[in-house]
Parts: structure tokens; sequence; C-alpha cells
């Protein structure tokens, strides 16, 4: 059975950190690229960053989120990571991390989605 499990998320005062993990199980983790979302209520769905399978290579980060945030991931563990560090009360959301063929910043090519994990950062 293929598993995402998101976790890490939790209630965070502005300007504390978290980091997110995401594990994976019954797929090939480390042929898959690893996307980061995140979805505000009320609001539409908006990639994080993504990293690509063997090389690590990220897409990228959100402009909201570029210099705070990093991604990595340790194919060792089959897990990905997200540091998010200066959180802001903007940051609050779910969470979700899902997995590719490819490295995308485009959700519907993303085969396989975690449950996602609340972050709830207070000002």
């Amino acid at each position: 059975e293929v598993q995402l499990q998101a976790s890490g998320g939790g209630l965070v005062q502005a300007g504390g950190s978290l980091r997110l993990s995401c594990a994976g199980s019954g797929f090939n983790f480390e042929d898959y690229a690893i996307g980061w979302f995140r979805q505000a209520p009320g609001k539409e769905r908006e990639r994080v960053s993504c990293i690509s399978s063997h090389e690590s290579i990220t897409s990228g980060y959100a402009r909201s989120v570029e210099g705070r945030f990093t991604i990595s991931r340790d194919n060792a563990k089959n897990t990905v990571y997200l540091q998010m560090n200066s959180l802001k009360p903007e940051d609050t959301a779910v969470y979700y991390c899902a997995a590719a063929r490819g490295l995308s910043d485009y959700a519907p090519v993303y085969d396989y989605w975690g449950q996602g994990t609340l972050v709830t950062v207070s000002s």
C-alpha cells in the first residue's frame, strides 16, 4: 500500500520554527520527486517547494516563503523535510506532501498525496 505520511505540524508563535517530515512507503521513494503544497482556509492550494528524486534539485520556493523555508530529503530514510523558520501568521495552512515521477510545480501530475499536517502560526 502506497503511503505518504506528513507530520510535524502544530501551533507555533510568529517568528518560530517547525520542521515538517514526509515519510513514504509502499513505492520506490528514491525514484520520485516530492513536493510540499499548502492550503489555507478559503484559499487555493499553493506550491511551496519541490525536490527531485536522486539529485535533490529543488524547483525553487514560493515567493512568500523564499529565504525562510528549506526543503531537503534523505532517501535512506524515505523522508523529505521542510524546515520552516521565521514563521508568519500567513503561513497558517494544512501542508501536504506529494510524490511524482518527475520534478514539477504542477499539482495534478503528482501521483500520491499525504493526508496533510496543520500548521498554525499565532501572532
